[in-house]
């Protein structure tokens, strides 16, 4: 009997683990069947037919196998509806994203975290120069944004029917207004930032002044200073306290362009390539397309949420950029009336300033009533994370940027031009950010200009901050148009840029103190000049080369430095370093050791000694640290070396501490070290940051890659060997075949995580491998968009 109570109560308890087996197993494929909806249902339809109320005639958009769209149209407002819609299809939320950063309204949808990076663009006021620039537009220009946003809108009134919304707006829970022309002129403004100016340069070098004795400080000027410096005597400003919460961007956004005349290729037409340094990211800043109608045909990258093509070309020619870099923005140092904190002083009289209401909205919180003050030159910068305006002294920044400007007009004209003289003519409305421009076109020749509105100051030259209440530190308008920098079919048969010093020392007008390091341009020029039978392929090749000359000029230096050095490890470095080829190739520990190295004597000398906030203030450090070492190598150690012991000291503690933290990762054995296993490039989305958010955007995980900050193949890294910034787009011309072009968009095209183009061109990027783009008759899914009948 107690058998078969014993067995019954066995078959029971089989029975339950096998329902709540087959109920974890519904559970589990529940879950699986709803985070398929979850994640499928936002991705927009691309082939088949769609109605669009407001469109005038049928548009054909055809996405390609890279999932380019192909849009042709038979009028100038279906094109540029078209263009909108589609962009919003594959990129809306990071279109929201974008404008929302540059207008400073994050913490709208966010909450709390964002509010300094809202106060800061509040303080910029990108938004408020875009709403200036509306007037300087033409009938026809505004026409194009009003067309563009009339498509973005389409779309989210799409939405709004089917409930389709982006992963990202349902996780956050919010959905996007509608589309201003403004907001595409914003982000454009934004573009102006990010290739930015050099603010932040002047903040550090007076910070240099008023922190270390004069020797020291000038120590890290870029050159000695022409006029004796304005020092702040009455009361210092706290850079780390003033600037801690500004938004720097990236120490290398730059890129790398290069054009080359018929003579020197093997099929006796020109070639070019162009490949922007940018952050690198999840979806990319470029969105590829293809726009055709009766009047354009045109190829290339735009950012999303702006219409045209700002980089690319017609059927006639190409073009590409570098960030010239040119010193278009001064710091002027403020004197406040202490009896009202809106009157500042100017030629001995109290100006009052506008004081502009930015109030911020905040998620899940009460809206700030925030203010922005405005002097004569610009908004003030350096208190836009204080509770109040209490000090007598603070720093305006007058920019370019903040003036109307006209870039994307300029584009749409450049999208039109057939020829030199009408792309040098579209350029002159491209006035913000100064850009390196080269061309060529379909009869062989190149060109270059170094374009935009570079100021004229009546004193001083940009190395510090200015007295702002004289007119002596005015400026005088811009460099002339046809006095800015301009080459057109030189004798050497090439023109390259990499964000290097472009002017010799004769050229009348002061440019820029700051140029990147010489490396990238270098390492092309000497791939350029040493072969007159170049190729399409060869350009490739070039964009993916791993040369770094950085290491070429100091290893050898370092190891004589180091010949007598006892201490087996680090003897066993310095011998990998001497059999090294000077290739940053993944699988090598040399460029591993040397990189790191670097980047650990720039931390020992400057460390200890200057604030973190501050030291990010520091634009030109690697350049100025590059510096250091060549004149103590000569023989010439200045004061920052010397404090940390002389230049054997520094280069031995700064290995030493080097091996020691690559062997935390990678054991003692430096048989077994490999670059790629530190340096690896992700591509992370914006809401990857929150976890576990980042497996599901980021579900490519990292990849090895080679390269580095100084190789042409450019690869910046974090200190955790993150590379997050580099070719955010690669682009090869071969005018053999006007109608087609290479490129790589790291990571793809698409902005939904499930799509076939989210993160298809990750290993692309990493390896080199372009896809062809045509504008002919592409192959791909078939979109017709039709009048709403």
């Amino acid at each position: 009997m107690e058998i078969k109570t014993e067995a019954k109560k066995n078959v029971r308890w089989k029975r339950l683990l096998v329902w709540m087996g087959g109920s974890l197993l519904g559970l589990i494929l529940l879950v699986i069947i709803g985070a398929y909806y979850f994640l499928n249902r936002p991705l927009p339809q691309v082939n088949g037919d769609i109605q669009l109320n407001g469109l005038q005639q049928a548009v054909e958009v055809v996405r390609d196998e890279m999932g380019v769209p192909h849009i042709e149209a038979t009028n100038e407002y279906d094109l540029y509806f078209s263009q909108g819609y589609v962009q919003a299809q594959d990129r809306l939320f990071q279109m929201d994203l974008s404008r929302r950063q540059a207008s400073g309204r994050l913490s709208e949808v966010i909450g709390e975290s964002t509010v300094d990076t809202d106060k800061y663009f509040r303080t910029l006021g990108l938004r408020r120069a875009a709403e200036e620039s509306v007037a300087e537009y033409s009938d026809e220009g505004m026409r194009v944004l009003n067309a563009f946003a009339d498509g973005v809108n389409a779309y989210i009134e799409e939405l709004h029917t089917t409930g389709k919304w982006p992963t990202e707006f349902t996780i956050l829970g919010y959905k996007p207004e509608a589309w201003k022309p403004i907001d595409s002129l914003t982000i454009g403004k934004y573009m102006a930032f990010d290739l930015g100016g050099h603010w932040k340069d002047q903040a550090f070098r007076q910070y240099l002044l008023q922190a270390f004795p004069e020797e020291k400080a000038y120590d890290l000027f870029p050159t000695y200073p022409e006029e004796a410096p304005t020092i702040i005597t009455k009361e210092q400003l706290d850079f780390s306290t003033a600037f801690a919460q500004a938004v720097i961007p990236h120490e290398f956004n730059g890129s790398n362009n290069w054009v080359v005349s018929g003579d020197k290729t093997a099929t006796g037409k020109s070639l070019l390539a162009d490949d922007p340094h940018l952050g690198l990211a999840t979806p990319s800043v470029w969105y590829q397309m293809h726009l055709q109608s009766d009047e354009v045909n045109v190829g290339g990258v735009i950012f999303a949420g702006v219409p045209g093509i700002i980089l690319g070309h017609n059927e006639t020619i190409a073009w590409g950029v570098t960030n010239t870099g040119p010193d278009v923005q001064d710091l002027y140092i403020e004197k406040r009336n202490p009896e009202d904190p809106h009157l500042f002083l100017y030629n001995d009289k109290w100006e009052k300033a506008q004081v502009i209401a930015e109030p911020i909205k905040v998620k899940d919180s009460e809206t700030i009533d925030y203010e922005v003050i405005e002097t004569r030159h610009g908004p003030i910068i350096s208190e836009f994370a204080a509770d109040a305006a209490t000090s007598e002294t603070a720093l305006s920044l007058q920019w370019t940027a903040l003036e109307a400007t006209t870039e994307l007009e300029a584009i749409l004209n450049m999208n039109h031009a057939e020829n030199w003289k009408e792309f040098e003519e579209a350029l002159a409305a491209f006035e913000a950010p100064a850009q390196n421009f080269v061309f060529t076109d379909r009869e062989g020749n190149i060109a270059y200009k170094a374009n935009g509105k570079i100021p004229i100051r009546k004193k001083g030259n940009g190395l510090l901050p200015v007295p702002g209440w004289t007119d002596e530190y005015a400026w005088e308008g811009a460099i002339p148009y046809d006095e800015l920098p301009t080459i057109v079919n030189p004798e050497e048969g090439f023109i390259s840029t990499a964000n290097n010093k472009v002017v010799g020392d004769d050229y009348p007008y002061h440019i820029s103190h700051n140029w990147a390091q010489p490396y990238r341009q270098m390492r092309i020029q000497e791939v350029l000049s040493g072969s007159n039978q170049l190729t399409a392929e060869n350009m490739m090749e070039l964009q993916m080369d791993e040369k770094n000359l950085q290491a070429e000029e100091f290893v050898p230096v370092m190891l004589k430095q180091l010949a007598n050095e006892k201490g087996e490890h680090i003897q066993s470095a310095l011998d990998i370093l001497s059999k090294w080829d000077y290739q940053d190739h993944q699988d090598l520990a040399a460029p591993y050791i040397f990189n790191r190295w670097m980047v650990e004597i720039g931390e020992a000398l400057f460390e200890e000694q200057i604030p973190k906030e501050t030291l990010e203030l520091f634009g030109g450090k690697r350049s100025a640290v590059d510096q250091l070492l060549r004149n103590a190598f000569a023989g010439n150690p200045g004061p920052w070396v010397k404090d940390v012991g002389g230049i054997n000291e520094l280069l031995v503690a700064s290995l030493t501490e080097t091996l020691s933290q690559i062997e935390e990762d990678e054991g003692r054995d430096m048989a077994n070290w490999k670059w790629g296993d530190y340096h690896q490039v992700s591509f992370t989305h914006p809401l990857s940051s929150v976890a576990p958010l980042n497996y599901l955007f980021n579900y490519q995980g990292s990849m090895a890659t080679g390269g580095s900050a100084v190789t042409v193949k450019a690869a910046a890294f974090k200190n955790d060997g993150t590379v997050n910034h580099g070719a955010s787009w690669r682009f090869v011309m071969d005018m053999n075949n006007p109608m087609q072009a290479y490129h790589i968009v790291g990571p793809g095209q698409s902005g939904h995580v499930s799509s076939d183009w989210y993160q298809n061109q990750m290993a692309d990027w990493v390896e080199g491998d372009y896809h062809k783009t045509t504008l002919e008759e592409p192959e791909g899914k078939r979109l017709l968009l039709t009048p709403e009948e």
